[in-house]
């Protein structure tokens, strides 16, 4: 893949962050706790907003104090939250104006990762706490090319999980999928404009004003 973008919106969990083990303990833990089994969370949560996940589970009345709680657990736990391979760089050889980030998570968590993992905050991040419809809905990514004043389909998403991909797809938007938290096999076939194993597959340069990415 060789391609020219104005912008590179990432998600958060799994693609910048490895958070993977912390997001399973406090799902577990808050599962345990409301006597839901953990398993049947886990195979519907990730990339998604927590409130939604929760709302699969729970009637309507307890979703907010149950996300809150949630919340709470999950501030507690950065054991093991680091900076994905090849992050780091990335970021750091991105102008700020030219990036942002979609998380499924709350504002306050995901600085909270970032910061924890040695990455820069984004000056555009868009969160749970910013949209009415979580991934796969691609209001998210609408909002950020919108912040950053690029037209969706002159950006590329970066994605690690299912849900995540659909959502950037949806928006108009070209879209790398990391294989960082799920398989290969769980992404293939969604439409990804490539497919990678993790961000060390890729290079960045500048040129005329644009961003150019490529893979192998």
């Amino acid at each position: 893949m060789r391609i020219s973008v104005d912008a590179v919106l990432f998600d958060i969990d799994g693609t910048l962050v490895d958070s993977t083990g912390a997001v399973e303990r406090t799902w577990r833990l808050w599962g345990e706790a409301h006597g839901i089994d953990p398993d049947e969370i886990l195979a519907v949560s990730h990339g998604r907003r927590s409130e939604d996940t929760i709302a699969m589970f729970l009637p309507q009345d307890q979703v907010a104090d149950a996300t809150a709680e949630l919340e709470e657990l999950e501030l507690a736990d950065l054991d093991g939250v680091t900076a994905l391979p090849a992050t780091r760089e990335l970021l750091t050889s991105l102008p700020v104006e030219r990036w942002a980030a979609v998380t499924s998570g709350s504002r306050r968590l995901m600085r909270t990762r970032l910061e924890a993992a040695g990455l820069p905050v984004p000056e555009v991040l868009v969160t749970a706490d910013d949209v009415t419809e979580g991934k796969p809905h691609p209001q998210g990514y609408l909002r950020a090319a919108a912040r950053l004043g690029f037209d969706p389909a002159r950006c590329l998403v970066v994605e690690d999980a299912p849900a995540g991909v659909r959502a950037g797809l949806a928006s108009g938007a070209a879209v790398l999928a990391v294989a960082t938290s799920h398989s290969r096999t769980d992404l293939e076939g969604i439409g990804a404009t490539e497919l990678v194993d993790n961000l060390t597959f890729c290079t960045l340069e500048t040129t005329r004003g644009e961003l150019v990415l490529s893979t192998p």
